[in-house]
């Protein structure tokens, strides 16, 4: 698991000194004060899809990594990634901040930052308006947002016969494999008639020697 960068947990302030005690009631209005809850950080939002497996890593804002990247449920980028980037069904995710200079391999991909490379996603590709792809793109499934810069060719349809093509082979494959096995019992069935016929036959041959 990748998690790099720091949190943006802020700290509580104490506005309320040792000693005093703050107002209980609005002294104007005689009425309890508002409490406003607050909303849940990101970095708790991420702690939480990590713990429960929805998230494979994090690469914060300010962070680079280098080398070759491979995770399984979904990578959040927020930072510069260097390299490669494959996940034969995860999910990459790249902010707005995001930088990836590397070609990626991915089942779905959704591209808010910067990607140099060529990006391949087996499922689906989602460009935000502040995306900016320079490279080549391959997927079946494509949404560009107004405003996304993509600087490369494009191609679904490929994308769509390879599948397609991975399933016809598959297909093929059992037919050659029932058909093989069908083959094979047609030949011990001929070979087990023609023993049968060239017994006769020598026995017929034996008859008449004797007579």
């Amino acid at each position: 698991m990748i998690r790099m960068g720091r949190g943006n947990r802020d700290e509580p302030a104490n506005d309320v000194q040792e000693g005093t005690s703050a107002p209980a009631y609005n002294q104007i209005y005689d009425t309890p004060p508002t409490v406003t809850r607050g909303a849940v950080s990101e970095s708790d939002s991420m702690a939480r899809d990590i713990k429960e497996g929805r998230l494979s890593g994090f690469v914060g804002h300010g962070t680079t990594l280098t080398g070759e990247t491979v995770f399984h449920a979904m990578l959040r980028v927020d930072g510069h990634l260097i390299g490669t980037v494959a996940s034969e069904a995860g999910t990459l995710i790249i902010g707005t901040n995001g930088q990836v200079d590397a070609n990626v391999s991915v089942a779905a991909a959704m591209i808010n930052g910067t990607v140099n490379g060529d990006v391949i996603a087996s499922e689906k590709l989602q460009l935000g308006r502040t995306a900016r792809v320079m490279g080549n793109i391959q997927s079946p499934r494509l949404i560009i947002e107004e405003g996304a810069i993509l600087e490369g060719s494009c191609s679904m349809l490929k994308a769509r016969e390879t599948q397609e093509e991975e399933a016809v082979s598959a297909a093929q494959y059992e037919e050659e494999q029932e058909a093989s096995a069908g083959s094979a019992d047609d030949e011990d069935s001929e070979a087990y008639l023609t023993g049968l016929y060239e017994a006769e036959k020598d026995e017929e041959e034996a008859d008449a020697a004797a007579v």
